[in-house]
């Protein structure tokens, strides 16, 4: 039987995958790999000008999550990763570049490294994809309070909405549950929780069988 090697959570920002990750890693014994928030040098650059700092960010992000994926592959363990490779490209470089913070020869050139690095991608066994509406996502992040944060504005939140739908729509690489959060809090709710597990219980018994 195959080894389960790596679980991915994806969403917009404010949709819990952070948070998620966290709570699935404990409960199943996984290792879990975050996004680099906290440490990156470019994000709050970026939130305060986007046009700026659009090209430089997705560029960190990029190796940032290349260098995961060589992790994951590399590692004996199984992880669960706090978005994924696949979300740079089609979610938050492509939304840069349609709103005009990315341009043209800069957008050509960060498709080219994206399409060099993810020939040696392998996807996610299993990619969790947590839903959510925009006034949803806006709760969230006013809760987390991160100050860097008080610029995202809800037109931002909705194109990227926008891309995920259709990405997610179109997304054939492996197994997929798409989790509604909109009526969920699987933070206060045990029963929240636990209706997610077993949802994801389902589709790692049918992985391998």
């Amino acid at each position: 039987m195959n080894k389960l090697k790596h679980i991915a959570v994806s969403g917009n920002i404010g949709s819990g995958k952070t948070t998620l990750a966290e709570k699935l890693s404990r409960h199943y014994g996984w290792t879990p790999l975050y996004e680099s928030v906290d440490h990156n040098p470019y994000l709050r650059d970026f939130y305060e000008d986007m046009t700026r700092w659009a090209f430089h960010l997705q560029i960190y992000f990029l190796n940032s999550r290349f260098t995961q994926i060589r992790n994951i592959r590399e590692s004996e363990k199984t992880i669960i990763q706090d978005r994924t490779i696949y979300e740079d490209a089609f979610i938050f470089a492509r939304n840069l570049h349609s709103r005009g913070h990315i341009n043209d020869r800069d957008y050509q050139s960060y498709l080219d490294i994206f399409h060099s690095m993810v020939h040696f991608v392998q996807p996610p066994d299993l990619l969790i994809y947590l839903k959510a509406d925009v006034p949803k996502l806006v709760d969230q992040i006013q809760k987390r309070n991160r100050d860097f944060e008080y610029n995202i504005r809800l037109e931002y939140l909705r194109s990227l909405n926008e891309h995920y739908e259709k990405w997610i729509g179109e997304y054939k690489l492996g197994k997929l549950l798409v989790v509604d959060m909109n009526r969920v809090d699987f933070v206060s709710n045990t029963e929240d929780f636990s209706s997610i597990v077993s949802k994801i219980d389902l589709e790692l018994n049918s992985l391998f069988s």
